[in-house]
């Protein structure tokens, strides 16, 4: 066969010599990264961030999913270095795209980071690359974005390089799954890309599911996501509905999820959290606009679950009014659990940030607890709250509150403690129920 661009990649695929690069090392990144250099590639991650390096240099992981033994042994055996030195990327034969892709305040898509880094891409792209979005973004971004900066080149798609799309489906704290186990979604820009696409994922992923465009790919983790986004504003709607009735909306969901079919349970909460539920749905609203096609449902759902902080601070302050007859404004609240789920230390769009937030808003003091995260770091949209540390639980800084809000219930806490000398606790994720603590001074929200 004669030698061409794709035959070329294709064989260095086969043979696991494709040299494999990953922009983007956090929560999605670094575990591909190291799941690619197990199943054989040499691989080179790339960041921005010169702390990242130097914890990874030093065989530090800052990821859960992947343990410092895993990553000294791919580091010992020269199949994974991190650089930020992005010329680097001249040498790599599959180039994968694992960066952020935020919301603007006006809840529109955000692809600054995407787009910077097909520009640095782009300054050393060569004939017989392959580039990956994984990012998570609206139908047409690979082709129409990322295809468009990497075509100015003079190279063509599908002919001088390859590209395709394959959806992150990471789940921070999910011990049942791993890169490796997880079916991965795949797409490519042509029949050439595509088969590329599923030769290298293949290579290192247990099932490789293709569809038939870029778009659908994309579409497909929009999808899995507004549905959980949906069902979540459903919970969370009938949770206040059920209230005023005087249900449990968590004892409804128990005896609901009896039923073995037709039903699946979801669990209502303080708000959303995660990088996926409460940006993702939003992409395809923004996207639907140019078709003037509208996404009330999709819309709906995320003015529900934005509602929820409020509404838990509503409840608080009106458990302290009746319980303790003191006003949110004079009193002192401590939010257990900065993570946006139990048991992780990822605090992306966390709603526990924002209960902070409301909470001094409204004149009143905040402090927090979690045992995964010892200090708040800068995040985009609450700069005011970095450096605030956790503070250690004991029985006299429990009862030096006024009341204890949990937002997210992780394990490593001791809630008989919490039950015994808290004055009143705000329970949102019915921990207490759970566990056989409740009591009068416990109230459900």
């Amino acid at each position: 066969m004669a030698s061409s661009p794709f035959s070329d990649l294709s064989g260095k695929i086969e043979t696991r010599q494709a040299h494999t690069g990953v922009i983007g090392l956090g929560y999605v990144g670094l575990p591909l990264a190291i799941t690619l250099a197990r199943s054989g590639f040499a691989v080179t991650g790339f960041d921005i961030d010169p702390g990242k390096k130097i914890a990874l240099d030093a065989g530090h992981s800052y990821i859960e999913a992947v343990t410092d033994a895993a990553l000294k042994s791919e580091m010992a055996a020269k199949r994974f270095g991190a650089t930020s030195d992005f010329s680097e990327l001249a040498k790599c034969d599959v180039i994968i795209i694992c960066v952020p892709t935020p919301l603007t305040k006006h809840r529109d898509p955000d692809l600054s980071f995407v787009e910077a880094t097909c520009r640095s891409i782009a300054a050393t792209l060569r004939p017989g690359q392959l580039i990956v979005l994984e990012s998570t973004t609206y139908p047409g971004t690979t082709d129409e974005v990322v295809k468009t900066i990497l075509e100015k080149t003079g190279l063509k798609s599908g002919t001088d390089f390859f590209l395709g799309f394959s959806p992150e489906r990471e789940d921070p704290g999910n011990r049942d799954f791993q890169t490796a186990t997880i079916p991965k979604i795949v797409a490519g820009d042509g029949e050439a890309a595509r088969e590329l696409m599923q030769a290298f994922y293949g290579a290192a992923v247990k099932t490789v599911v293709p569809v038939s465009s870029n778009a659908t790919a994309e579409a497909v983790k929009l999808t899995e996501n507004i549905f959980r986004s949906v069902n979540i504003a459903l919970v969370n709607e009938l949770k206040t509905v059920y209230a005023a009735m005087g249900i449990d909306i968590w004892e409804v969901i128990e005896a609901a999820k009896t039923k073995p079919f037709g039903y699946m349970p979801f669990y209502p909460g303080p708000g959303l959290g995660g990088h996926c539920i409460p940006i993702d749905p939003f992409y395809l609203t923004w996207k639907s606009r140019e078709y003037e096609l509208p996404t009330r449902f999709i819309e709906l759902a995320g003015e529900i679950n934005s509602a929820m902080p409020r509404h838990v601070i509503s409840k608080l302050a009106e458990a302290l009014d009746v319980r303790a007859g003191k006003a949110l404004s004079r009193s002192r609240i401590l939010v257990l659990g900065l993570a946006y789920k139990k048991n992780v230390p990822d605090i992306r769009e966390s709603p526990s940030l924002r209960l902070i937030e409301i909470i001094e808003e409204r004149g009143g003091t905040a402090d927090y607890h979690d045992p995964f995260v010892d200090e708040i770091p800068t995040t985009r949209e609450y700069m005011a709250l970095k450096g605030r540390r956790s503070v250690d639980l004991d029985e006299t800084s429990i009862r030096s509150y006024d009341a204890i809000l949990i937002s997210t219930d992780h394990d490593r806490v001791d809630y008989a403690a919490l039950a015994k000398w808290a004055p009143l606790i705000i329970d949102t994720r019915n921990v207490f129920t759970r566990l056989g603590l409740m009591a009068e001074h416990i109230v459900k929200a």
